[in-house]
């Protein structure tokens, strides 16, 4: 029986719940809903944590309940807890610098300036770790010196109809995705969801 772990990466609380910095979050709820499997908070695990069973394998779930700048925190204590190696886990993190319906599979890398990504890399003291990224574009361009606040504002604004209905495109095939992890080889994953066109569907 193989283990899966997944760590959306968010905001916990109501009022982030729909961002965009929260599609980490957004994705696994979907997940978990599909399975029919609540989140419930496990404070030693600093998250909310699901788990069901598919494919021969079992997935655990995670939502940080630290906040995104200290995901590493809780990333370490699943780590510490279940004593798994890095390559088990596969971080699903929102990304600006791709456009809106892209998604990115790598298996390391910097943070690219995201500070959920950058708080694992310190906490792990590695940049050895599966992240899924999820493009939401970047922040319509301002007049210069307002382009930091624009792109908070833009992170943490909400998904609109409009790209919610691109995301759900992206959600679904990341999930189908996630479920083909013990049965597909690596590689086609990888191209599956790196050559993801919202176009095309």
């Amino acid at each position: 029986m193989n283990e899966i772990y997944l760590i959306g990466l968010g905001n916990p609380g109501k009022k982030y719940s729909n961002s965009r910095h929260n599609i980490g979050f957004l994705l696994l709820e979907n997940l978990s809903k599909k399975y029919n499997s609540n989140f419930l908070l496990k404070d030693k695990l600093k998250s909310f944590c699901s788990e069901f069973k598919t494919n021969d394998s079992t997935y655990r779930l995670f939502l940080p309940n630290t906040f995104m700048n200290n995901s590493g925190e809780a990333v370490q204590a699943i780590v510490d807890w279940y004593k798994i190696s890095l390559d088990q886990i596969f971080v699903i993190v929102d990304d600006k610098d791709l456009p809106l319906g892209k998604i990115r599979f790598r298996k390391k890398g910097s943070s690219g300036g995201h500070n959920g990504l950058k708080s694992i890399i310190e906490k792990l003291q590695t940049h050895n770790f599966n992240r899924i990224r999820i493009g939401i574009g970047s922040p319509p361009s301002s007049k210069e010196g307002t382009n930091n606040f624009n792109t908070i504002s833009h992170v943490l604004g909400n998904i609109s109809l409009e790209e919610k209905s691109i995301l759900d495109k992206v959600y679904l095939r990341v999930i189908e995705s996630l479920e083909q992890l013990n049965t597909k080889k690596e590689e086609y994953i990888i191209n599956k969801l790196n050559s993801f066109d919202k176009d095309q569907i």
